[in-house]
């Protein structure tokens, strides 16, 4: 497959995944409830931060965070759980691993 093919059929992945994950946010969100990015940069962004990050799924997603216009959080194939942020041409401006990550698993 090439690389063209690749991004199109993880771009299609990461849409369907990150619905779900939304659906499951809006449905479970209080008043503390981040707003997921919109299904219309949600692809981009989601591909921007996985490719930075270089493996793993797209497990969480936010509009305006306090740090940079969009956040994607990349759950690595070890569990771990990075946060990309991203200005709003979606170029990296940082990441850190979420320090929660090990206490989102008990």
């Amino acid at each position: 497959m090439n690389r063209r093919n690749k991004l199109i059929a993880l771009s299609a992945a990461i849409v369907g995944t990150a619905a779900l994950g939304t659906g499951i946010a809006r449905a479970g969100g209080g008043d503390d409830a981040e707003t997921p990015i919109p299904a219309t940069e949600l692809g981009e962004a989601s591909l921007a931060a996985l490719e930075h990050v270089g493996e793993g799924r797209v497990t969480e997603t936010e509009i305006g965070d306090e740090e940079s216009l969009y956040e994607v959080e990349v759950t690595l194939d070890d569990g771990t759980q990075i946060d990309v942020q991203l200005d709003e041409a979606f170029n990296v401006v940082s990441d850190k691993v979420d320090d929660d990550s090990a206490d989102d698993q008990d």
